[in-house]
């Protein structure tokens, strides 16, 4: 059932601040499946995305490179109050500021704006969207979800200048939204137990599609005292391969989209029943597709049989989600990876036909409690199986099971602001030589 009155909804993508910033395949899927949702509920639908790379206003041709990825825009800002000063240029990634205003005061006014967020430490550009597009519309009521509302919810309520500060379902929470700002009961059409129920999210809203985000699944079989993955989706639901078959091949064939990027957890847990029948179905459609794969695999799932497929259905880059090279039985922070099936992943997919440059393996770098030997040992072991090493800094999130043990272990209080978990600043680093040696090491 549709709504009767249509009520023009937008959506927003807020800027980035950081000490440096890309384009690695990252899109706000969140926020454009739910601007399907409403789409398709009856809604009028605007999108402006404050990190464009292909705004309109840019006065030369956006860089792309072969798999979609590019960078942002960038202009040097002051550091936020409370920041350490490590001798980097913090900066706003993405469009002009005076962009956004116009493209702010272009439309028809909306009746409720809905912001997006990503990373924790990233909220002071979520501040900084809301207070421009405040100025603009002073009177319509504004609401913050996404990762940062969701891990930093008192947080984001006193400081990001949001009206609402949403948490948890997502159906839920709309429903009350519209009944509480618009006074409307709002129909969605999908049912949260079944991902195949939910439309493909509205790419169509960019101004050009340089890649495609893809989500099978919700929600990770692991709990990694790191991730906040099982806080955010506890349970793992996953979609049908024959819908995941159906968007690519329509982002495919109606907008000549490439390169996909996994955005799964979990894409080949329980392969045999998911992940394999969808592989084995766009190798038998030839479609010309590349797959990438930024949130890592998981190392044991990497089989004979996943290898192949993947090979032939077109995947270009993988990432192995290792974290350390620590596999004796005093490893602290991951465990559920053996030795032997790090190596014998590795080997099938050179078996399967990737090249060594095509591989590589994340590794976790200022854990709390770390020593550098430790990371050096795992990139000189990753190093002999021929694949890269890519050192992944670690950022402290909150509701994880080594929340606590950063906080107890960092330089300075980064319960304070989320500003303070930047993986740039190291904050679980004590030495400021161990730090330069890190440097160093991802140097190499």
């Amino acid at each position: 059932m549709r709504i009767e009155h249509s009520p023009h909804i937008l959506c927003v993508n807020p800027w980035i601040h950081d000490f440096a910033a890309y384009d690695f395949w990252a899109k706000p899927l969140g926020l454009l499946y739910i601007a399907a949702i409403l789409r398709k509920a009856g809604c009028r639908i605007s999108f402006i995305d404050c990190l464009d790379r292909f705004h309109e206003k840019e006065n030369q041709p956006a860089k792309i490179l072969w798999d979609g990825r590019g960078p942002y825009r960038k202009i040097e800002i002051p550091r936020p109050d409370g920041l350490p000063d490590i001798g980097k240029r913090f900066s706003r990634y993405g469009i002009k500021p005076e962009w956004l205003k116009q493209d702010l005061q272009i439309q028809d006014p909306p009746d409720l704006i809905l912001v997006t967020s990503l990373m924790t430490y990233w909220a002071t550009g979520v501040k900084e969207t809301i207070e421009t597009i405040k100025d603009v519309y002073p009177n319509v009521p504004v609401v913050l979800g996404g990762i940062y509302a969701n891990l930093c919810c008192s947080h984001a309520q006193r400081e990001s200048g949001a009206d609402l500060v949403l948490t948890g379902p997502v159906k839920k929470s709309l429903k009350k939204v519209f009944k509480d700002f618009l006074k409307m009961d709002l129909t969605l059409g999908i049912d949260s137990r079944d991902l195949d129920s939910y439309p493909y999210p509205a790419l169509d809203l960019q101004n050009k599609i340089a890649y495609a985000p893809i989500l099978t699944s919700r929600g990770c079989p692991y709990s990694c005292e790191y991730c906040a993955s099982s806080f955010l989706e506890p349970k793992l639901r996953q979609r049908s391969p024959e819908n995941v078959f159906m968007e690519i091949q329509h982002w495919h064939e109606n907008f000549k989209v490439k390169n996909f990027a996994f955005y799964d957890d979990a894409l080949l847990v329980n392969g045999d029943k998911y992940a394999y029948s969808l592989f084995e179905s766009i190798i038998s459609s030839d479609m010309d597709v590349w797959f990438h794969t930024p949130n890592a695999l998981h190392v044991k799932e990497l089989t004979k049989q996943a290898c192949e497929l993947m090979f032939k259905a077109g995947f270009k880059t993988i990432r192995l989600g290792l974290e350390t090279t620590d596999f004796s039985h005093y490893r602290r922070h991951d465990v559920k990876v053996r030795e032997d099936d790090f190596f014998q992943a590795v080997e099938n997919l050179k078996t399967a036909g990737f090249e060594k440059g095509q591989i590589g393996a994340y590794l976790l770098c200022g854990l709390p409690g770390q020593s550098l030997d430790e990371v050096k040992n795992s990139m000189n072991l990753v190093k002999k199986s021929k694949i890269l090493p890519v050192l992944a800094y670690y950022t402290p999130i909150p509701h994880t099971p080594m929340w606590e043990t950063a906080i107890k272990q960092a330089r300075f209080d980064i319960s304070q602001h989320p500003v303070l978990t930047n993986n740039t600043l190291f904050p679980c680093v004590n030495s400021d030589k161990t730090i330069q040696q890190i440097a160093q090491l991802k140097n190499l």
